[in-house]
């Protein structure tokens, strides 16, 4: 066998050419790759992913949620019936890669999103637990189931979790009331909170707030009337059923009512005889109506009801702490539906006013 012809100093020459050639294009597409990677990582990471419109968007993340179903609740916020996610992979890519899906890292809460953030931004936010506030409030309630539903709609507690605690009798009494007249701790207000504030922590809450609003001066007014501040809620939950068009009368309704218990009369209180049919559709009150054997029914108990019949406003009750001075014992519903009532010192005079009011309700074809 012949030795291999060796090669001349052009073929080593051209060899080497090649060998540099491949070498530089590996080069370029390995550089290529990286500048590729590099881009994609900048995009992921830096460049606008969330698009609100210019409109509130919040994420609700609840509690035991993992970082997929967090990150799912986020791509489900929607306005206009569009994800404000732009890019929902990559949202997963880099939660993933800033390690959201550690233990720990989901925290539960309300969180608003914003135009203009990126993914980066969104996962550091909702690992923060820098959580955006909401306004809490409740109005136009009767009953505890109601309040707990309204609650719940505001808040990461369920119904049952609210009921249970104003239901429970040694619960309340350690509040410094009971399961009739837990209801008056709650002032209809706005109050700021956050939206995975717990059941027990409302309560706790809404305790601090009644004993906020319970100044030195309120009480010193109720004082003064000799009535505890309950009884001051109950009667100014009565006042406030009365009278829900305008508020300018309600310290003269309060009045009525002060005047009649100085007297040891009965109320007759016609929204107490509503509460205690549990029929809140009566819109004129009956005599069948007046035989419900009830705590609640002042046509046939004396003094007030063992509880406030609804949440009374901050006006209602200062209207009982700061009553007109008059000597009206009685009043019923203006005839011309103006929402205003005709108040009576003596019973004639009041089944005068009570007639007139009557007879425009037959007119009105009211039952």
């Amino acid at each position: 066998m012949l030795p291999p012809a060796k090669k001349s100093g052009v073929e080593y020459r051209a060899d080497a050419i090649r060998r540099r050639n491949r070498f530089a294009t590996v080069s370029v597409i390995i550089g290529l790759i990286l500048v590729c990677f590099s881009y994609y990582f900048f995009q992921i990471f830096y460049t606008t992913n969330v698009d609100t419109q210019e409109q509130r968007a919040y994420v609700y993340i609840r509690r035991g949620d993992d970082w997929q179903k967090a990150l799912r609740a986020v791509e489900n916020v929607k306005v206009a019936n569009t994800s404000v996610i732009i890019d929902q992979l990559s949202l997963h890519f880099v939660g993933k890669l800033m390690g959201y899906n550690k233990p720990g890292a989901v925290k539960p809460g309300r969180y608003e999103l914003k135009s203009g953030m990126t993914n980066r931004q969104v996962i550091n936010l909702l690992k923060s637990g820098r959580q955006s506030p909401l306004m809490l409030t409740f109005t136009n309630v009767r009953l505890r189931r109601e309040l707990a539903a309204k609650l719940s709609k505001q808040i990461d507690a369920s119904p049952k979790e609210i009921d249970s605690l104003l239901s429970s009798s040694s619960y309340t009494r350690s509040l410094g009331f009971d399961t009739t007249t837990v209801l008056s701790m709650f002032i209809p207000n706005t109050y700021q909170l956050y939206w995975n504030t717990s059941a027990e922590n409302l309560m706790q809450r809404m305790k601090k707030e009644y004993e906020k609003f319970w100044t030195p001066e309120r009480d010193a007014a109720r004082e003064k009337l000799g009535l505890t501040r309950v009884q001051v809620s109950t009667l100014a939950s009565i006042v406030e059923a009365e009278q829900q068009q305008h508020a300018d009368e309600r310290p003269r309704i309060a009045a009525v009512y002060l005047n009649r218990l100085k007297r040891g009369m009965k109320l007759q209180a016609d929204p107490t005889v509503v509460f205690a049919n549990g029929d809140f559709g009566i819109k004129r009150v009956l005599n069948v109506h007046l035989q419900k054997d009830s705590p609640y029914n002042t046509y046939r108990v004396a003094g007030l009801p063992p509880g406030p019949i609804d949440l009374p406003s901050i006006s209602s009750i200062d209207a009982v702490l700061h009553p007109e001075d008059n000597n009206y014992l009685y009043f019923c519903a203006k005839e011309d539906f103006s929402g205003y009532h005709a108040f009576a010192t003596t019973k004639e005079e009041h089944l005068v006013n009570a007639r007139r009011y009557q007879a425009a309700l037959t007119r009105a074809g009211i039952q």
